[in-house]
């Protein structure tokens, strides 16, 4: 039996302790049970989207896992919001408020009820840095356990298939019965979008940093596997507890360099780059934007996935998940396999065993014929963005692109001129005032660059923001462009009509104005009104630090 209870000792043990174990026992505690170590369950559960649906059934499972390893499981819930559901929408400001707001709420509620270690789960795109990063806060034994994946729609769809279709039938590509049947059927059931986009690529970071157990990022959401990995979840932290491992004897900066790895060799989501350093900050590694293009330089982008590729998570899951690549990046010497997991084990020594990939498997390349060979995620620095931005650089689009700035104050103005045909082959779309602090929460641009793609324009047109982009995002796109307009960063000085140049080989992203010229609209240039003067997103603007250093708000 588990012995160490480091922390829940001190919430019920001793006479004075009388009354916490009072408050105890109706929510299910016997007397044997406070000589326990106690586990809280995090719970993401709401029936408010698809990717947290069934996360109730996970937590039941990891209590139970607790239990048998003899903890004392205590499952408790925070929140989620659906950036699917939200996207294109004002609700899409709070979209990565809510990654704080999640990380905030498990570290109060582990550190007031002095849980020894605790299993935090999640199933959408926020819910999986928040989660991390509470666990780098709190800095006592726990494991992440991924949702889990979403099955294919019909005919291989999923909801990127209908971002593309509202574009596709504003063209009048498609008819309105074949948009109704698209919409109707993309989504079957629970888990998370189902393409490499956010939710995927944070999984797999986290795997990789050695956070959750091995390929708890590759199962589906209703499978036996993703049952068991969260049930060995909860009984592995009572393990952690005993042996007093923590987050900060896993998340060193060689296991972000692993998590920067893998995300590039998947051709994951932009929105790793926020999120990786947001959880480095809390761990308190010091992770820097160069860093991805120091480690972008060597390694190449191997995997054909959605939304750039051809084949979804769950084709990924049949032929084996991520295990097999990371052993073949191991064998590459690409990863640091050296690095300790919440297996008690290093990340060599738990794909020891590993089968590398089936023959003929087309969805995860050799490295001898990677889809790019170095990283698709670009940092770009410039007189347009002299903090930095990161370009999604597939090469499916090119690797430069030079046109004429069309600027919009907002998302919802630059989605109205991309649907009636106002934006035309060799725009740069700008929108601008989309940042932490400018909308605040700096909204994604699926919509956008969704409907670019589906009104036949993708690579024939670059989006810039100062927001941000989904994982389903593709196309030329730039974004965290930093400073940001809100804070009158020079993307706020751009006027319709500027040549913009992005260049993905020299890494500069380039406003042909001269300085004379910048300096006379600098003068000119007021920030406008903010968008919330109270309430949440108000408090978030107000303490929300850049993107180029994750847009965290637990800064000094």
């Amino acid at each position: 039996m588990p012995t160490r209870r480091p922390y829940s000792s001190v919430i019920v043990d001793g006479l004075e302790q009388a009354p916490s174990r009072a408050m105890l026992y109706p929510v299910g505690f016997s007397e044997e049970d406070f000589s326990k170590p106690q586990i809280g369950i995090a719970s993401t559960w709401s029936n408010l989207t698809p990717c947290n649906m069934h996360i109730d059934t996970l937590a039941r499972e990891a209590a139970q896992g607790a239990e048998d390893a003899e903890g004392k499981s205590v499952t408790f819930n925070t929140i989620t919001v659906s950036d699917g559901i939200s996207m294109g929408t004002p609700g899409m400001r709070y979209s990565l408020v809510s990654r704080e707001v999640i990380a905030d709420s498990i570290e109060t509620v582990v550190g007031a009820q002095g849980f020894d270690g605790f299993v935090a789960i999640g199933g959408c795109d926020k819910n999986m840095p928040g989660c991390a990063m509470a666990m780098a806060r709190l800095d006592r034994p726990s494991i992440f356990v991924y949702g889990g994946t979403i099955q294919p729609g019909a005919e291989r769809r999923d909801i990127v298939s209908v971002f593309e279709a509202v574009g596709a039938r504003a063209e009048e590509r498609i008819s309105a019965e074949e948009m109704l049947e698209i919409e109707r059927t993309a989504i079957p059931g629970p888990g998370s979008c189902g393409g490499m986009y956010t939710a995927n690529t944070m999984a797999s970071a986290i795997e990789a940093l050695g956070l959750s157990l091995p390929n708890s990022s590759a199962q589906e959401a209703v499978s036996g596997a993703k049952l068991e990995d969260s049930r060995a979840a909860g009984a592995m932290v009572a393990k952690l507890i005993e042996d007093n491992v923590k987050p900060s004897d896993i998340l060193t900066k060689e296991a972000f360099e692993n998590a920067i790895t893998v995300v590039i060799a998947l051709e994951g989501s932009t929105n790793a780059v926020l999120h990786l350093l947001a959880i480095a900050h809390c761990a308190g590694i010091p992770l820097k934007l160069d860093d991805f293009s120091r480690i972008g330089d060597r390694v190449p982008v191997l995997a054909d996935m959605r939304p750039a590729g051809n084949y979804s998570m769950s084709e990924l899951v049949a032929i084996g998940g991520i295990q097999p690549l990371i052993k073949m990046l191991l064998e590459a010497d690409l990863l640091h396999g050296n690095c300790l997991t919440v297996t008690g084990r290093t990340l060599s020594q738990n794909v020891a065993d590993v089968v590398h990939y089936p023959p003929n498997q087309k969805i995860i390349r050799s490295l001898d014929n990677p889809i790019k060979r170095d990283s698709h995620l670009v940092i770009l620095r410039g007189n347009l963005a002299p903090e930095g931005a990161v370009a999604k650089i597939t090469g499916h689009e090119g690797e430069s692109f030079e046109g004429r700035a069309r600027v919009f104050h907002g998302e919802e103005e630059a989605m109205a001129s991309i649907m009636d045909g106002t934006v035309v082959p060799g725009d740069v779309v700008v929108v601008r005032y989309e940042g932490p602090k400018g909308g605040p929460g700096m909204r994604e641009m699926l919509s956008p660059t969704s409907a670019i793609n589906g009104r036949g324009l993708s690579g024939k047109v670059a989006l810039l923001t100062d927001g941000r982009f989904s994982g389903g995002s593709s196309g030329f796109v730039v974004g965290h462009v930093t400073p940001e307009a809100f804070v009158g960063g020079p993307i706020a000085l751009i006027k319709d009509g500027d040549s913009i140049a992005i260049d993905a080989v020299k890494r500069e992203i380039t406003l042909a104005v001269g300085e004379p010229e910048l300096k006379r609209r600098r003068a000119c240039w007021e920030p406008p009104s903010p968008y919330a003067r109270k309430g949440v997103l108000a408090k978030y603007a107000r303490v929300v630090s850049s993107a180029s250093e994750g847009a965290v708000t637990d800064v000094p």
